[in-house]
């Protein structure tokens, strides 16, 4: 237990120290690919218009903002345990004019404060590897979409090919921490990025764990080499058979 904890202050030190430079260092840990890749899961997400959905380890808010548009008029929330990152997220949101439709949410990942079935969608982005517990995360984010309700989760993975997968791990292990030093002066936090990987399930690992949470229609798509991954879930229909409205 002292462990997670001690990873938890960790983790929410790094992202308190890095806010500020974050956007332009998920370019370079995804070589620039970031983007295209939520483009993907948005479309294979097919957010309906007035549908609502919570964001969770938002950071800076782009996928949060990128959620509300789509929707166009539902509520979206946005929530981090980091202060920094909500409020450089925050700066976004009111330049765009988004503060009545997108609430962002100091909170724990792992104890979600909203009520069962809340939402049509849940997602967390590049933020899975680093929560204490991932199947906690994945049984709170079912747990507030309402039945029918999507689960949706973008992250890093680990390449399976060959010989890309050698080359991607001399950069992420050896080169990345060297650009984290030079652009916001943290050396140990980009050194510990690899370290969050090394553990983490690859994409099949992780879609069976989406089943075993009770996440029905679980989908997995590897991206860019196998590294980073989309996955998909959908909350079993509620027992008396209504519908949710994704």
């Amino acid at each position: 237990m002292e462990m997670k904890s001690t990873k938890e202050q960790f983790v929410h030190s790094v992202f308190e120290s890095i806010a500020p430079k974050y956007d332009l260092m998920n370019d370079i840990l995804s070589f620039r690919r970031h983007k295209a890749w939520r483009s993907f899961t948005m479309k294979k997400m097919n957010v309906k218009p007035g549908a609502t959905a919570i964001d969770l380890c938002c950071g800076t808010g782009d996928w949060t903002i990128s959620l509300a548009q789509a929707s166009g008029t539902g509520k979206i929330v946005g929530l981090d345990f980091s202060q920094n990152m909500l409020d450089v997220g925050g700066e976004k949101v009111k330049r765009l004019g988004m503060d009545k439709q997108i609430e962002l949410v100091q909170g724990n990942a792992m104890a979600l404060p909203f009520e069962d079935h809340s939402f049509d969608y849940a997602t967390i982005g590049f933020a899975l590897r680093n929560v204490p517990d991932l199947v906690k995360v994945i049984e709170e984010m079912q747990r507030v979409v309402k039945p029918g309700g999507m689960v949706v989760s973008l992250e890093l993975s680990k390449p399976t090919w060959q010989p890309f997968k050698s080359i991607y791990y001399f950069y992420f292990q050896k080169v990345l921490p060297l650009l984290g030093k030079l652009i916001v002066k943290r050396y140990e936090q980009y050194k510990w990025l690899p370290e969050s990987l090394k553990n983490f399930p690859d994409h099949k690992e992780l879609a069976d764990i989406f089943r075993k949470t009770g996440l029905t229609r679980v989908e997995a798509y590897p991206l860019t080499g196998g590294i980073a991954a989309l996955h998909i879930g959908i909350k079993p229909q509620a027992a008396n058979g209504s519908k949710g409205d994704v």
